[in-house]
């Protein structure tokens, strides 16, 4: 059924368009730069390039500006200039125990080899309005600076660089699930989601692929609905990290080149795995969760669904094709928004229908109304309201 065309409506489309620059710029306030957008909404950035599929914090931090904040539109923008970008190469494979750690905490052990480094998080702040921020000055920032500066300069401890991994010490006490043949294979068979058209069961590459670039809140539901009584997870984080990891590509004669490092977000959830059949050994299952930029509930509702997507379940969170599906926030956004456009041929031919079912129920009640049989009951008070109505 294809849409009504309308004429006329260029002109009203492209006043709706200024109107919303209209909007933006009508109290005359001084314009953000894109370096103000990219450093002082950080948070936002990185969604972007997460559901955008792309790690590009400038051209992030544009569609975010041009959208007024709404980070689903601004990955949908992103994503759809990544669309228009042509592929030159392909990364190795990302090593992250080699990442510049800003934050690593475990709720699993509380002494870690390298003990845990709280990082940059609001986790341990009250939740309350910092009313200071709305009288913020570049003189009261460039004090607060001066003070961290100071702190550091006076600090004479090294840092660590890198870290060892968590979940090393438990497949050293072989507590972990051992990989099976079946999986090892699997990890061998690497899909790109964006070349390939996914088919179910689909390879965890393309799963933890779709994970990366699926919304920030519908992983988070999804992997809620897992710990809270659909489903059989309930997890611990084995290891929580944060940080800027290398990356290198390989030329065409096969020589590894570095480019650059990218900040991410890595997430190993452990839980436990109840073995089949009486004799078997219970294990540790790991889920692991890795996206662009500081997004740490994104990592934690990955991990949660890559584990739960692994176990024969009836429960949502179990089922890939639900999953995957419905956390795609670029599909589900467009597709809810596109009931705005015109419906006009498929809502009337709705209506006709309805009409046209009504007007035959009609008529079928009032031809068995007139083809019923008047019993005596029906005969006596049609006689007594005929000889005395004003008794009815």
């Amino acid at each position: 059924m294809g849409y009504v065309a309308i004429k006329g409506g260029e002109d009203a489309i492209d006043n709706a368009s200024r109107l919303v620059e209209y909007e933006r710029l009508k109290s005359e306030s001084p314009p953000l730069t894109i370096e103000q957008v990219k450093t002082q909404f950080r948070a936002g950035i990185d969604r972007i390039m997460g559901e955008g599929s792309l790690y590009a914090p400038e051209h992030a931090a544009l569609a975010l500006k041009q959208v007024e904040g709404c980070t689903l539109e601004g990955a949908f923008m992103l994503r759809a200039y990544r669309a228009t970008l042509k592929r030159s190469y392909y990364s190795t494979i990302l090593d992250t125990r080699s990442m510049r750690v800003e934050r690593r905490i475990s709720s699993a052990f509380r002494e870690i080899p390298g003990g845990q480094i709280l990082g940059p998080t609001r986790d341990y702040t009250v939740r309350l309005l910092n009313t200071d921020l709305a009288s913020e000055t570049f003189g009261s920032v460039k004090s607060f600076l001066e003070d961290i500066d100071s702190e550091l300069q006076l600090s004479d401890e090294e840092a660590p660089r890198s870290f060892c991994k968590v979940v090393d010490m438990l497949k050293e006490q072989g507590i972990l699930r051992p990989v099976d043949e079946d999986e090892e294979e699997e990890k061998r068979r690497v899909v790109d989601v964006t070349r390939e058209a996914i088919k179910f069961p689909a390879p965890r590459s393309a799963a933890l692929q779709m994970l990366a670039r699926a919304e920030t809140g519908g992983i988070a539901a999804l992997a809620y609905s897992s710990m809270r009584g659909f489903g059989s997870a309930h997890p611990t984080i084995g290891e929580l990290r944060v940080g800027h990891v290398g990356v290198s590509v390989r030329d065409r004669r096969g020589r590894s080149r570095y480019i650059g490092r990218i900040r991410v977000t890595e997430c190993e959830i452990v839980s436990k795995l109840k073995q089949k059949g009486k004799s078997s050994v219970p294990y540790m299952s790991l889920g692991y969760g890795l996206c662009f930029g500081h997004n740490e509930t994104k990592a934690i509702g990955m991990g949660i669904l890559d584990r739960s997507m692994r176990v024969a379940d009836e429960h949502p969170a179990n089922s890939q094709e639900f999953v995957l599906y419905h956390t795609e926030g670029i599909e589900s956004y467009g597709f809810t928004n596109h009931l705005k456009l015109p419906h006009y041929v498929t809502f009337q031919s709705g209506l006709d229908n309805l009409r046209n079912a009504m007007k035959r129920r009609d008529e079928e009640d009032r031809n068995a109304g007139a083809k019923k049989p008047k019993t005596m009951l029906n005969t006596q008070s049609q006689e007594l309201a005929d000889a005395s109505p004003e008794l009815l």
